[in-house]
């Protein structure tokens, strides 16, 4: 396994399986994704009731690790996507689930 995809796979294990949920939930939405999205298909997904501020905290906390990227879509929604480093882990660790790497 190379050292960059290690570190990409340990990225990915420090994250709570929250996080990583909302990681794949960007990941899956066809473009930038807003807050109630998000949360509408992680409740469609399993989860009870996500609370808005659980959701928010963990966003703010992707978005200072450099994994998720916070935009505006008008003057009070904001919208997330994922960063290339988000996108990179998130194929090494489908990678490291299918013995690749």
């Amino acid at each position: 396994m190379s050292t960059s995809s290690m570190e990409n796979v340990e990225e990915y294990v420090d994250l709570s399986g929250f996080q990583r949920d909302i990681l794949w939930t960007i990941f899956h939405a066809d473009d930038a994704v807003h807050g109630l999205a998000i949360k509408e298909a992680l409740e469609e997904n399993g989860y009870q009731t996500v609370h808005h501020g659980r959701l928010y905290s963990n966003l703010d906390d992707l978005v200072d690790a450099g994994l998720v990227e916070k935009g505006t879509r008008d003057g009070r929604t904001n919208e997330y996507t994922l960063t290339d480093t988000a996108t990179t882990v998130l194929a090494d660790r489908q990678s490291w689930e299918r013995g690749e790497i």
